[in-house]
């Protein structure tokens, strides 16, 4: 993550923290007429005025019918209007598939997944379908919790990617099997749900599969950008800096830029010796 990265365009990156009903889909990528999570996402989004080039990147990815608590969806965009207006609107149109709980501006044109820490699932299987004792189903959660390769529980298409090492701590408490690590294949959670719960390497519904997290690297989360509402600077209409002040940006009107850079660019040189890093946006 580079300054240049936000120097050279108009774009900022936004991380969309949504809840969706996975019952409710096809399936999560975008597909040619199918109702999907994306799919659904950008048509929404689109008609109500915020649009974006590229694809949508995403936090953790869910197979066919599973829900997220807390996904993040991540697009890079130039728009400048009211996004808490377009979220209300959204939200009041798809409140029983998708549900936008918070929006959070940083970096541009990211490849958003290398910046995921960990990502959560809870399984919450019907407890009258569970026949396997429970010292059975503790002592598989601790075989397969550890880093090793888990092409056992993947599929064909998880069988094709390059790396088959994966790290996972499983456990089990009130009937609910929780799954957290950096990275899953294809199926994984619902497959080792499947050998947890009877000893064999089974695809259990993703009904009952939920992403109830997904935990972003320091290294994003400090690039997250929040308004500096304690800094007045002439001639600058609003302030934003990153959350470890790494960056600051000042908007500013066309017709007052020159004011503010001054003069053989002295007034921002004395402003980058008290603030640091300056970006300065026209608006």
């Amino acid at each position: 993550m580079n300054l240049r990265g936000v120097e050279k365009t108009d774009k900022w990156g936004y991380i969309f923290t949504v809840f969706y009903n996975g019952e409710k889909f096809h399936s999560f990528d975008e597909m040619a007429g199918k109702t999907t999570v994306k799919g659904e996402f950008r048509r929404v989004m689109n008609e109500l005025g915020f649009t974006w080039a590229k694809g949508i990147q995403q936090g953790g990815r869910t197979d066919a019918k599973v829900s997220a608590e807390r996904n993040l969806l991540y697009v890079s965009s130039n728009f400048q209007g009211d996004l808490k207006e377009i979220i209300f609107k959204f939200n009041e149109k798809m409140k029983e598939s998708i549900f936008i709980r918070k929006v959070e501006k940083t970096f541009p044109n990211l490849s958003f997944p290398e910046f995921m820490e960990q990502r959560e699932y809870l399984y919450r299987y019907p407890k009258k379908r569970i026949k396997r004792p429970l010292e059975e189903i503790e002592r598989t959660i601790k075989e397969i919790s550890g880093t090793y390769d888990v092409s056992l529980f993947t599929d064909k298409k998880g069988l094709e990617l390059k790396e088959h090492e994966r790290t996972v701590e499983v456990s089990y408490e009130k009937g609910i099997l929780k799954f957290i690590g950096n990275s899953f294949m294809p199926k994984q959670v619902r497959n080792m749900a499947g050998y947890i719960f009877s000893g064999n390497v089974e695809t259990y519904p993703g009904k009952f599969l939920t992403l109830e997290k997904v935990y972003i690297k320091k290294e994003l989360d400090d690039k997250i950008i929040l308004s500096a509402l304690d800094i007045e600077i002439d001639g600058v209409e609003k302030i934003e800096k990153t959350k470890d002040e790494s960056l600051y940006i000042f908007y500013v009107k066309t017709e007052n830029k020159g004011e503010v850079i001054g003069k053989n660019a002295s007034n921002i040189k004395n402003l980058r010796k008290k603030f640091g890093n300056i970006v300065i946006r026209e608006i």
